[in-house]
């Protein structure tokens, strides 16, 4: 029998404005995965501060935007009595194992790492170390619970492959290490027999709207940092404000195509079809057998009604809970305490396959 027991473990930073994308991109996967899954669900608040503090608003905008995205998993039906929920900084174990990886992983891989290309720019001599080597502390927030499965966009399959290569690199590394001390299972590295200690955490890709673009620019993705409000749909959006950003997307004066090569070159309408589907937990072809045809004047409505529908709850739920930070501290920190206990699991295995002398 493996020794790597089914897994889930997500988590997103606290950077304020939570919008549709983060809700059907991870949120409602989420939700969907605990019905089957052990899942660890993260607010990863230390992944926050990377940047310069002008981009994540200092202390007090930290405190707040952490307290707001735990609410929105609690809002959205998250159950932190049957799966656990925390943030990241209440778990000391997730820094101390990104420090082994540090030592694991490669310069070159991380110089390879889009992300931080475009977050730092051009002017990646005044970056942080910490946005450099930030994927190594996303691979420890992973392997520290040993996670099978992780939920992941397009965007940040790169990231996971990374996870998976230092895994690897550490099982290679320490294999004889781990055979000596009985803490491995017996896995194929090429043509050479090993004992790993960390699983190859597998991606688990999301649906229709997986990569959601702004609705006012279907070739850019939707986003928290996007200085027009109307290019997003907010969690905390009441219906008024959702049905009227529906109604003012960009689109096209065409009508919905019949079928999905009409969508490939509208980007407008893809997305406002893709986000429909998510919603409706169905796909795109089954969006426009409903509307294909039809104009935007009729489609829009029947989104902006829909998305009231699913989201005006969620919106309500989260207002209620924010309005007390204190059942919110309570559920994160008996969440910190939980994930503690496992992390601890892992990281004296750990420290006994690097050599680091403990009681």
């Amino acid at each position: 029998m493996s020794m790597f027991e089914p897994l889930v473990f997500s988590g997103v930073q606290p950077t304020g404005n939570l919008h549709l994308g983060n809700y059907l991109g991870a949120i409602k996967r989420w939700v969907a995965l605990q019905e089957n899954h052990n899942c660890i669900y993260c607010v990863v608040d230390q992944h926050a501060i990377t940047q310069a503090m002008s981009v994540w608003g200092g202390p007090a905008e930290l405190m707040r935007n952490t307290r707001e995205v735990a609410a929105a998993f609690l809002a959205a039906g998250v159950d932190p009595q049957k799966h656990i929920v925390f943030n990241q900084s209440r778990v000391r174990q997730h820094a101390e194992l990104a420090w082994v990886f540090n030592c694991v992983a490669r310069m070159g891989w991380l110089s390879r790492m889009t992300q931080f290309k475009d977050k730092a720019g051009k002017d990646r001599e005044n970056a942080s170390v910490g946005l450099f080597t930030y994927p190594n502390l996303m691979a420890a927030d992973i392997l520290v619970y040993r996670a099978t499965h992780v939920p992941v966009g397009e965007d940040q399959k790169q990231h996971l492959e990374l996870t998976r290569d230092i895994a690897q690199k550490f099982n290679v590394d320490f294999s004889d290490r781990i055979a000596e001390l009985g803490l491995g299972m017996e896995t194929k590295s090429g043509d050479e027999t090993i004992s790993s200690y960390f699983p190859l955490t597998e991606p688990v890709i999301g649906g229709p709207a997986a990569r959601l673009m702004s609705l006012r620019d279907g070739t850019k993705k939707m986003s928290k940092s996007d200085p027009s409000d109307l290019s997003r749909i907010n969690l905390i959006d009441d219906p008024d404000t959702i049905s009227k950003k529906i109604r003012k997307a960009k689109t096209d004066s065409e009508p919905l195509p019949s079928d999905l090569e009409g969508l490939a070159t509208r980007p407008e309408a893809d997305n406002l079809v893709g986000i429909y589907a998510a919603l409706t937990d169905t796909d795109k072809e089954s969006v426009l057998r409903d509307f294909g045809g039809q104009q935007f004047s009729v489609f829009k409505p029947a989104l902006a009604d829909l998305a009231v529908a699913k989201l005006g709850p969620i919106a309500s739920e989260m207002r209620r809970i924010s309005a007390d930070p204190g059942y919110v501290d309570a559920v994160l920190k008996q969440g910190g305490e939980r994930a503690s206990v496992l992390a601890e699991a892992t990281m004296r295995d750990v420290r006994d396959i690097v050599g680091f002398l403990q009681d």
